[in-house]
This record gives structure tokens, C-alpha cells and sequence, in this order.
């Protein structure tokens, strides 16, 4: 007669416990992104899609209106003083012009500046702190109550100038 060798336990075999492993693993992983999904939302995604396309037409009344009164603008920022110096063109010389300066994906990043005119010709504003980088540049100023704006997609150097509207 054969003798047959003991066969031991499942649970004291290397096969179930890798198998387990790799499960307990994917529900780990799986667990700690939903987490971090949940608490990190897309800020760049909207849920208003209506509210999105009124102001892609409000936009569009903007830069027709700035078109219409040949608006340009040329523009510096001085990174050493944080000055922002800008000589504008056109038909509008409004009380006072709103200079964003937009990053693409970090909305942290993004700048406001209000600009006065002086009495050069030209307006100028301060910015806290520097700003580098590519940036969506918006101009706004307003002629007999209307909004116009000016808005191009630039990469801030140190020292170069923007120009708007061309």
C-alpha cells in the first residue's frame, strides 16, 4: 500500500496568501483614491453650463466693443517694484482700467490690478508680489457705460512688454 503525504491546511499555503494579497491591495489603492477624489474636486470643470455660455457672449460684446473703438494697449510689468505701467490707444480713456492677470490652471495664481491714469498719459497700478509665467492677460475698461476688454494669452518675461489688441 501507498502511503499518501499529508496534505497540509490552506491557510499554511504560499498560493491563497498572494492571491488575498493582491485583492487587499486593489481595495487599499482603490479606497485611498476615491478618498483623495472626493476632497481634491476639479476646480477647472463647471456645473452651470447656461451661466458658462452667457458669459463667453458677454466676453464676445466686449472684445467686439473694443475692436469697434481701435483699443490697444501696450504693457509692462516691472518685477523688481511690482509697477504695472500701461499706455493705452483708442477711442476710450476710462477713470480707471482692471489688469487680471489669469494662470491657465491655478486659479491661486491669478492677479487683479486696478489701474489710474496719470497725468503722463499713461495708467499705472501695483502688484503684491511677482508674477512670472504663462498667463491669460485681461484688460477692462468702460466707455459710456459699456464694457470693453482686451485679452490675450502671454508668457510673462522679466522686463518684456505686452501688447494687447494687435
Amino acid at each position: 500500500m501507498q502511503s499518501e503525504a499529508p496534505v497540509s491546511p490552506w491557510y499554511k499555503q504560499f498560493w491563497p496568501w498572494f492571491i488575498l494579497s493582491i485583492l487587499g491591495t486593489s481595495v487599499v489603492l482603490g479606497t485611498t483614491m476615491l478618498v483623495i477624489a472626493t476632497k481634491n474636486p476639479p476646480s477647472l470643470v463647471s456645473d452651470n453650463y447656461y451661466e458658462v455660455g452667457k458669459g463667453i457672449n458677454t466676453s464676445l460684446e466686449r472684445e467686439n466693443l473694443a475692436e469697434r473703438l481701435g483699443m490697444k494697449a501696450s504693457l509692462r510689468v516691472q518685477e523688481e517694484s511690482g509697477e504695472v505701467v500701461l499706455e493705452l490707444n483708442g477711442e476710450s480713456h476710462p477713470q480707471q482700467l482692471v489688469l487680471s492677470l489669469l494662470s491657465p490652471t491655478q486659479p491661486e495664481k491669478d492677479r487683479r490690478v486696478v489701474l489710474q491714469p496719470q497725468a503722463d498719459g499713461k495708467y499705472r497700478g501695483q502688484l503684491q508680489d511677482p508674477v512670472s509665467g504663462r498667463r491669460f492677460v485681461e484688460l477692462i475698461g468702460q466707455e459710456q457705460g459699456q464694457d470693453w476688454r482686451l485679452f490675450e494669452e502671454e508668457n510673462l518675461e522679466k522686463g518684456g512688454v505686452i501688447r494687447l489688441g494687435e
